[in-house]
């Protein structure tokens, strides 16, 4: 089996990112690997935030490892919050906030169209390599479900009839952005 340091101590990610891969990696936390630090995401694009994750996290352990980003991206919105999806009411990253600011955001209009866009950045022996996974889909007017994190009681996939924060881990990962980046990340690395 071999072990990936994975850049997040969000635990919802790496659960769900370990139920991808099943036996054959051991995901491990930030928190896990001995490393106690808030990784700044300075740049403007998922790319570059996930780069810059997967490089601190290699320099600091010289481990292979990975980061992701992800953004939701709205139409009416102009791709909005995209990068900016953990902090789009304010730094603290409160997602209830984030979520009450993209309904009174989209209140006068019937466009909800959205997606949900990841990056993976892997560091494999000192090489990068990208993956990404796209979720399409709609913004709902209010909440349904409390399962999942961040914007999931909002959001509703294509060819759903329910929200991410209703759906169990199984279900979530038909339609997943993540899932869909997490993927390629292994069959590639599967390939290896």
């Amino acid at each position: 089996m071999h072990t990936l340091v994975f850049a997040t101590n969000n635990q919802h990610k790496v659960d769900e990112i370990q139920s991808l891969v099943g036996n054959d990696f051991h995901i491990i936390p930030l928190k896990e690997a001995g490393i106690d630090i808030d990784i700044p995401e300075p740049h403007d694009n998922l790319q570059d935030n996930a780069a810059e994750k997967a490089r601190t996290i290699y320099q600091l352990t010289q481990n292979n490892c990975f980061s992701e980003d992800t953004g939701l991206e709205i139409d009416f919105l102009h791709g909005a919050p995209g990068v900016k999806s953990a902090r789009y009411a304010g730094e603290d990253r409160n997602f209830q906030a984030n979520i009450d600011k993209v309904l009174v955001e989209l209140i006068s209009t019937e466009n909800r169209s959205a997606q949900f866009r990841t990056i993976v950045c892997l560091i494999w022996e000192n090489k990068e390599y990208y993956f990404e996974g796209i979720c399409k889909g709609s913004i709902s007017k209010v909440m349904h479900g409390a399962k999942g994190f961040g914007y999931d009681p909002i959001f509703i996939p294509d060819g759903a009839s329910k929200s991410f924060a209703e759906m169990n881990m199984e279900e979530k990962n038909v339609y997943s952005h993540r899932q869909k980046a997490v993927t390629q990340l292994f069959s590639f690395l599967k390939a290896l």
